[in-house]
Formats: structure tokens, sequence, C-alpha cells
């Protein structure tokens, strides 16, 4: 299986998650929006040296792994492409900060060591953040509660189609690339004189089936903006939102975590 074929996998796989009936996939577009970004903005606003703190907020992405029946490991592997360059960002402190912290017998650790730690974690949890989000929404739902958000109705249509071309594109170039393969079997990959004939037919043939699905959106009622009537917000969503809010809340400017520490120690 090539590349494209396997990135086409990806897609089916996350889309497949985004249809299960489950309780966190029936909850509002806007509610699953705004808890993810209360959650990556309150990790963000921690201090480069508060690692004891931050800690406790992996009961976010604890909580939605579990509630959403989702694996870990696939949405590691998922995000394998962002989560390097995430994790990379802290990797220069080290060098910058070298103000002696703490005194492990003879190993000091400084200040950069510490903040390295924090930027990795606080990138760590964005990341598991958003899988959670991508996985529970479709791009249509997120697009939605964007509307809802009042976003810009034209950045949020250039949003949609990008999400509902993507996959055509990809899945063009797939064949291209497979009936290539199949005419020159003994070749490897495609040679270079037929790059320019396959651009050129991968582009018509794209722009012909994204004519056909956007005359089928408009054949559906595709005005350029979603129906008001699309979906009601509920008592079980407004309350997601405010537990979590409060409960992420509490953990990050109250003394939560002294108060669990005390308690456990007692």
């Amino acid at each position: 299986m090539n590349t494209i074929e396997n990135n086409l996998h990806t897609i089916d796989k996350l889309s497949e998650l985004q249809q299960r009936d489950l309780w966190m996939n029936k909850l509002h577009p806007l509610t699953r929006l705004l808890s993810s970004v209360i959650y990556i903005v309150l990790v963000a606003s921690f201090d480069k040296y508060d690692i004891v703190h931050l800690a406790i907020m992996a009961v976010y992405p604890f909580f939605c792994f579990m509630v959403g029946e989702l694996s870990l490991k696939d949405g590691l592997y998922r995000m394998r492409v962002v989560l390097p360059l995430v994790l990379a960002v802290g990797l220069p402190n080290p060098f910058f900060d070298r103000q002696v912290l703490i005194m492990a017998g003879s190993f000091a650790i400084t200040g950069g060591m510490v903040s390295m730690v924090v930027l990795m974690i606080k990138g760590l949890f964005t990341v598991l953040a958003l899988y959670v989000l991508i996985a529970t929404s479709s791009v249509e739902d997120i697009c939605y509660a964007l509307r809802c958000l009042h976003v810009p109705k034209t950045i949020v249509i250039v949003v949609l189609l990008i999400g509902r071309y993507i996959y055509m594109l990809g899945s063009e170039a797939s064949r291209i690339t497979t009936a290539y393969r199949l005419r020159a079997p003994r070749q490897k990959g495609i040679h270079y004189k037929a790059w320019g004939t396959l651009v050129g037919q991968w582009l018509i043939r794209s722009m012909d089936r994204a004519q056909v699905v956007y005359e089928s959106m408009c054949l559906r009622g595709f005005r350029g903006d979603f129906p008001e009537s699309k979906r009601g917000v509920r008592l079980n969503d407004v309350l997601y939102t405010l537990v979590w809010a409060l409960v992420l809340g509490a953990l990050r400017f109250t003394g939560a975590v002294e108060l669990i520490g005390q308690l456990f120690v007692a």
C-alpha cells in the first residue's frame, strides 16, 4: 500500500470514528469545539516551570479517550507528523536557560530542562485534545460550530470545501498512480517524462469531479451556509461545557492540586 492509499485509509478510519453512535459524538459540535479551545488556552497559559500543576491537566484527554472509546496508540500514530514538530519546540531551552533549580545529588536540573519538559507536555496535551476533536467531529460539524461563533462565512466555506475535496484529490491521485503501476509493473516510481501528463490529467479529472460534487451539494440545499435549524443546543451540551470550564479553571487558577495532595497524605 503506497503513501497516498495509507493517507486515504487514515481519513476513512477517522470518518468511521466520527460517525459512531456514542454519547460524546452526539454532543453539539459547538460544545466539543469550545471545550477543546478552553482546554488548549488553559494548558498554554501555565508558567514555564509549573510542571506539577500542568501534569494534572491530563484529566481532560484521559476522560475523553475513555468516554469516546478512543485508542491512545492510534491517536499518537495518526498525529505522528505534527507531534515531533510540537515536541521539538522546547529542545533549545536547556542551552539558553542554565539557571540551576534543583540539585539531584551531583546532577543539576536547570530551568531550561524544566521548561523544555513543560513545553513538550503542553504540546502533547494540545495534540491529544485536537485529536479528540477531530475523532469525534466531522469537518461539517466543526464548520457549523465556527459559524455558530460567527466566524466569517468565507473562511468557514473555504475550510469546508478543502475538507470535502482533499479526499477527492487523494482518490484521483491513487487511481492515476495505480493505473501507471499496472502499465509499468517493473518500473520503480513514475518516470519524470510522465510527470507533466499525469499532473495535467489529475487536475482535469479532479476539477470534473469537484464540479459534480458541488452540483450535488447545491441539489441537496447547499447555499453557502448552514441552516439555523441544523441542531439545537440541549441541556447536557451546556452542562458539559460548563462543568469542564469550571473543573479546568479550578485546576488552573486555584490550589486544587495542593488540596488533592493533602487529602492523599491525610
